[in-house]
């Protein structure tokens, strides 16, 4: 399994200005995106570094980002911002590259670990493997490509030793 080099730029806007402790260290946030990006066993360069953006922030500014973006003119979960939307282009020049954005609104992700009774930290996690899934491309166009993300996002939280919320609750009984 090759290893690869993630620089990691976190934007605590949520936590930090409240003044309050993040459920996840950034060394942890850090570690998780390198692990899962090893486990993921896709076809790139393990002599570069990808850099990945994590913003966390609330549901106002993740509204407004859902309707300038989206024309969604409502707050959300997660929003991903994809940096290469194609196949990976000539890259051999660069000694890193740039995989995109991941923001998740806290405040959504409180009340969502709440409804479904497990912990913030095991919903940022769930929601930054969904985010960053989307940054290597995944989509789910369906319910069968959201089931099969889904999937993978709980093979993603197993990895790191936390149990991810069942993937039964995004479907209709």
């Amino acid at each position: 399994m090759k290893q690869y080099q993630t620089d990691l730029y976190i934007e605590d806007l949520y936590f930090f200005d409240r003044k309050l402790e993040s459920p996840i260290k950034e060394s942890e946030w850090q570690n998780w995106l390198e692990k899962w990006l090893s486990l993921l066993e896709l076809d790139l360069d393990d002599q570069k570094t990808y850099e990945i953006s994590l913003i966390l922030t609330d549901d106002q500014e993740i509204q407004s980002l859902n309707q300038q973006y989206r024309d969604k003119d409502q707050p959300t979960d997660v929003l991903s911002f994809a940096a290469l939307e194609t196949d990976f282009p000539d890259t051999d020049f660069l000694d890193s590259i740039t995989l995109g954005d991941i923001i998740i609104s806290v405040e959504t992700a409180q009340k969502q670990a709440l409804s479904q009774g497990h912990s913030l930290r095991v919903e940022l996690a769930w929601l930054t493997s969904h985010g960053f899934l989307h940054l290597l491309g995944w989509d789910h166009p369906d319910d069968d490509f959201l089931k099969e993300m889904l999937t993978l996002q709980e093979f993603l939280l197993n990895s790191i030793e936390l149990q991810a919320p069942s993937i039964e609750l995004f479907f209709d009984s």
